[in-house]
């Protein structure tokens, strides 16, 4: 791809690539990878894979270049700088953040080398601390799921358990009432 991007139209056409990514995407984590392996980056990159992010690295002019027209273009300058890698999320919002995080967590020295320089959600800039602590820690789709499930299933519990009641409780009194007999009857034939 440096070889079609050393001409004016590779380079117009990777603009276009990366403003198309922006475009779709619902977050984005712009990261610093200074001072890590080829090794580690894979290990990364692999990671992102297996949750359907998008990681890329891409010149800071390129992507200057890319978002200039967009709402949070001029935003972007203090965080590319140096050396930028864009992990991209097309569904969960929070999945770049959360790899990142559990790589930082689990890779020792390579997590250390691994910074995170801003993010963005649906055209807010988000520093690098919001990225790791209120990104990275934000309920995931499928989360979000299963806690409005929760929420829809408990009246319906409730409602099944109030259906339930009377029949439990005439079931509670029939029992009672065959122990009394019970009880009774062997004492009223002494």
């Amino acid at each position: 791809m440096t070889a079609i991007a050393s001409t004016r139209e590779g380079k117009t056409a990777l603009i276009g690539d990366v403003r198309a990514k922006f475009e779709k995407m619902t977050a984005a984590v712009f990261l610093d990878y200074k001072g890590m392996t080829v090794v580690q980056a894979t290990q990364l990159r692999a990671q992102f894979r297996k949750v359907g992010v998008e990681y890329k690295v891409v010149k800071n002019t390129i992507l200057k270049q890319a978002i200039c027209q967009s709402a949070y273009g001029d935003k972007l300058d203090d965080v590319l700088v140096g050396m930028t890698a864009i992990a991209w999320c097309y569904e969960d919002p929070s999945l770049a953040a959360k790899v990142v995080k559990q790589y930082k967590k689990d890779a020792g020295e390579a997590g250390s080398k691994l910074v995170v320089k801003g993010g963005l959600v649906d055209g807010e800039v988000l520093s690098a601390l919001r990225v790791e602590n209120e990104l990275a820690t934000m309920p995931g789709k499928d989360e979000l799921r299963s806690m409005l499930l929760a929420t829809f299933q408990a009246p319906l519990q409730q409602f099944v358990a109030l259906l339930q009641a009377p029949t439990q409780n005439l079931v509670y009194v029939l029992a009672a009432k065959e122990r009394q007999l019970g009880n009774d009857g062997p004492e009223a034939s002494q």
